[in-house]
């Protein structure tokens, strides 16, 4: 990979603020008054979040091409706090404004940060995210699901089995000279060729066939490409908007141009704790995490019901109760997360209905500025 980047990094430029500022106004005005607006993102929009580039002066592919560490202090991918220009797309999207996001990134932001399973396609895969290809099946996880390529680039095994049917499951990462998955490829397409408005953020656009998919809006005579990267990107002639300048900036004063404040990350779990009765002293309780769409989510280490004598250590997690329940009896889970943000563990008190059979859906919203959780269940 490194052979992709220059010994000697392409100069990063730095319009003035005003420039920034009428640009900024431009791109509202353009948002406001489109129909279909979609944003194009690449590893710049995750470097103030911790996560290095890759062909910037600081970029990791730059580093190893000039055979040296990365003087970048960064952080994991699974510690990253979204960034301001995340967040901010997050909004767009939740206010109807932003129609797609197309990106380049596999480091899971963007579907951390509260961006739509259906609202995007991640072209070069996700690390947080696994497949089986005998039965299609998903999950999602809260650690690095990456194969080890070991014995092959192309080998994708992560070591793990599907739940569903025991196939082996893969990691998404699209390594070079990969295909590009195929239905979020065709998403992207349709997305583009449909747009009035692409916003290319962070990304070098060198990386083809991605970089196809904004240069589909930059030819389309009746759409515009806007570019924001700091240094000089193949399709820049293709612009129809170009500015030189951080993505956080130029994201911070679009959202103050259209007076939509930028939300702060708050990390969002939904867990699903079901009960089943098969007599009146036998009772079995299942505990899992899903996705907005109910992929399976791994987001627990373990559950320590209380009273028992272990807590449950494997998904799902199950517990079988031998004891006379009355309705309204309180069962008591403590919760103990990963941890990428701090998150102490969680005490939720889930009711006994005295149904045969009973769903319950928790959602838990952790602030990380604080350290609090907040529980509503339904």
């Amino acid at each position: 990979m490194d052979l992709t980047a220059p010994k000697i990094a392409e100069l990063e430029q730095f319009d003035p603020p005003d420039r920034v500022d009428s640009f900024a106004t431009e791109l509202a005005n353009q948002i406001k008054n489109g129909k279909h607006f979609i944003a194009f993102t690449g590893a710049g929009v995750s470097t103030s979040a911790g996560i290095p580039d890759f062909r910037g002066p600081e970029g990791a592919w730059t580093a190893r091409a000039q055979g040296r560490q990365l003087d970048f202090k960064h952080t994991t991918t699974l510690q990253a706090v979204p960034s301001p220009t995340h967040m901010a797309l997050v909004e767009l999207q939740d206010r109807g404004l932003l129609k797609y996001l197309i990106s380049q990134n596999c480091d899971g932001l963007h579907r951390r940060s509260g961006i739509l399973p259906d609202r995007i396609s991640e072209l070069h895969g996700n690390s947080n995210r696994e497949h089986c290809k005998d039965c299609g099946k998903e999950f999602i996880r809260d650690f690095r699901a990456v194969a080890t390529y070991e014995k092959s680039a192309t080998d994708h095994r992560t070591g793990r089995k599907c739940t569903r049917c025991g196939g082996a499951l893969h990691d998404t990462i699209i390594n070079f000279g990969e295909d590009l998955p195929p239905q979020a490829l065709k998403l992207a397409l349709k997305h583009a060729r449909k747009a009035d408005l692409c916003l290319a953020l962070g990304s070098s656009l060198m990386v083809s066939p991605a970089n196809s998919i904004p240069k589909i809006v930059g030819k389309n005579k009746n759409a515009n490409l806007a570019i924001c990267n700091l240094q000089k990107t193949p399709i820049d002639e293709n612009a129809q908007l170009r500015i030189h300048t951080k993505v956080d900036d130029l994201m911070i004063c679009l959202m103050d141009k259209l007076d939509i404040p930028i939300p702060d990350f708050i990390l969002r779990r939904q867990l699903v704790v079901e009960m089943t009765t098969q007599a009146k002293e036998q009772h079995q309780l299942k505990i899992y995490g899903v996705d907005v769409d109910q992929t399976p989510v791994s987001f627990l280490q373990s559950v320590k019901l209380e009273n028992s004598r272990r807590p449950a250590k494997s998904e799902p997690f199950i517990f079988n109760i031998r004891d006379k329940l009355e309705p309204g009896s309180k069962l008591n889970l403590e919760l103990e997360f990963m941890g990428h943000y701090g998150e102490p563990n969680l005490i939720i008190g889930h009711g006994f209905s005295g149904e045969e059979a009973q769903h319950s859906i928790y959602e838990l919203d952790y602030n990380p500025r604080n350290g609090q959780w907040n529980i509503t269940s339904h």
